[in-house]
């Protein structure tokens, strides 16, 4: 008995399966062939409940293994898509599709059709559920990424294939991005780059200024021509173009762009192709979780990049430096999406418990008059006086009073913090310590975001409800007090972590990985059968 699939090009399997078995039909009645098939789909769906309700609501007709030119299609765009996953940092294995080939040509009797047209609905919705929201759930991954998934319906893809162009329904499920479509493109660069060898020997050195001489000079110079800083030359010294070309490398990577190659600047240039790549991956991962409507404006926090953006359809109307949470204990800063709903204007800080029990009440126990500028309140807001009270009884576990700082100019908040309510406590906020804001690396709050520039913040946010925004702000900052400013239209702020971004050019940059939050993403995608194209072997 011949199987559904014969003949020497394997590659068209699909495009050419038949239903038609040689003999079948005359063996049993049309009757007992749907019957078989039906009971075959019933039985092998029963165990994924979106697929059995799927088939119960078609009465179990198929829509991969039919004879028609539409079924033909959508086994053609399936197996297409599955293929070539990996373009996209997939886990071709994941799919199979060597194997579900080779399942497909076993094929024998109206029986094996039906598992055959499950199995196909499996793959399928394995596949897109992976390039729509991803292939990880990011809350297994670290507790701190606790963006919500916008996953779909799984019934809804099984009802849009069926009644859609096959090839226009698996275009539309990627995400639709710019930089979706930009970080697409810099994998093939740096698969490319990978292939080639990469970008050559480290450059061994803790610093390089201009007047450098030796090899640590020669290896810089021949990496950042390697990288297209440079232009192609046999120069020995750190002269003025290799300080202009280290400043662009600078300027590319987030980094305070004095020309010179210290630490953190030659850090990020020994960075390899193979982990530059690994952050692409990721960052194709993590805009797939990341797949949905952000608003026409919107506030960006990208916690590598330090900075914090307004977004207005898609164009940055305003950037200014942040300061994020620390890399240790509970401080570095969750990553999720809210909507701010307004400012406060010389805000008095409410000491978060946290920092109350491990900060300020050692301190206390010590001396009761510590932390002098904090106002120690009860239960019910009241003073407490300091004298009065033996903080020494106290432990983290049972004290009993709050703490709060009156507004000030030497307030922790600073003189403005903008409200997104949430339940991680995080918000965005002025501060006094400025010298911060010229680190390249930013990571020393206790988790909320500060800004260098928070009055220019609220002016942007209010200008698009006051026709003096700069005015209306310092009028109630003259005040001295704690005041609530509305915004007329929330807007939708999310705090993102990722270590390749794409810039206004649409070139990518890269950041490093603060909280090796990347790395463990990285870990977990090779995990489950992503690989890095163009590693040699």
């Amino acid at each position: 008995m011949k199987g559904y699939f014969t003949g020497s090009r394997r590659a068209l399997l699909l495009a050419t399966f038949s239903i038609v078995i040689a003999g079948f039909s005359v063996a049993r009645p049309a009757q007992a062939q749907v019957t078989a098939f039906k009971q075959a789909v019933a039985e092998a769906a029963a165990e994924d409940a979106d697929i059995a309700e799927f088939y119960r609501n078609t009465s179990y007709a198929p829509i991969w293994t039919a004879a028609d030119d539409a079924s033909r299609a959508r086994r053609a765009e399936l197996m297409r898509a599955i293929k070539s996953a990996g373009s996209h940092g997939l886990p071709v294995a994941r799919y199979d599709p060597a194997g579900l080939l080779a399942r497909l040509s076993t094929v024998r009797s109206p029986r094996d059709r039906g598992l055959a047209e499950v199995e196909m609905s499996k793959v399928f919705l394995t596949y897109a559920r992976d390039i729509q929201t991803g292939v990880l759930n990011p809350k297994r991954i670290d507790s701190r990424i606790v963006r919500e998934i916008p996953y779909r319906d799984r019934g809804a893809y099984l009802s849009g294939i069926a009644t859609s162009k096959p090839a226009a329904f698996f275009r539309a499920l990627p995400p639709r991005s710019m930089e979706y479509n930009a970080l697409l493109k810099e994998k093939v660069v740096m698969e490319q780059l990978l292939a080639q060898g990469g970008w050559g020997p480290q450059v061994a050195a803790s610093k390089l200024e201009r007047g450098a001489t030796g090899p640590a000079v020669i290896a810089l110079r021949n990496r950042l021509i390697a990288m297209d800083y440079l232009e192609r030359s046999n120069g020995r010294t750190f002269d003025q173009s290799m300080s202009d070309a280290v400043k662009q490398f600078q300027i590319d990577h987030g980094l305070n762009d004095d020309g010179v190659a210290g630490g953190e600047t030659l850090k990020q240039i020994n960075v390899d192709v193979e982990t530059r790549l690994q952050s692409v991956l990721v960052a194709l991962e993590r805009e797939r979780w990341f797949n949905t409507e952000r608003g026409k404006r919107h506030i960006l926090v990208n916690l590598p990049d330090f900075t914090a953006k307004i977004i207005d359809d898609g164009v940055v109307t305003f950037q200014t430096r942040s300061v994020v949470g620390a890399n240790r204990g509970d401080r570095p800063t969750p990553e999720f999406s809210d909507v701010m709903e307004h400012m406060v204007v010389n805000p008095s800080w409410y000491v978060p418990r946290s920092i109350v029990t491990n900060e300020y009440l050692p301190a206390l126990r010590r001396n009761p008059n510590a932390a002098s500028h904090i106002i120690i309140t009860d239960s019910r807001g009241r003073r407490v006086n300091r004298g009065a009270v033996n903080f020494s009884r106290y432990t983290a576990r049972n004290f009993p009073y709050s703490m709060r700082q009156p507004p000030s100019n030497s307030n922790a908040l600073g003189l403005v913090k903008f409200m997104f309510p949430n339940k991680h406590n995080i918000y965005l906020h002025d501060t006094p310590a400025k010298s911060l804001f010229a680190r390249d690396v930013r990571a020393f709050s206790h988790g909320c975001i500060r800004l260098q520039d928070p009055f220019d913040f609220a002016y942007a946010l209010l200008a698009r409800q006051s026709d003096d925004p700069k005015g209306e702000f310092q009028r109630v900052l003259r005040t001295g007090a704690e005041t609530k400013v509305k915004l007329d239209q929330p807007v939708p702020v999310h705090i993102i972590y990722r270590t390749a971004v794409t810039n206004a050019r649409g070139h990518t940059e890269y950041r490093a990985d603060i909280y090796g939050r990347d790395a463990k993403i990285w870990n977990a995608l090779a995990n489950a059968g992503v690989v890095l194209g163009g590693v040699q072997g």
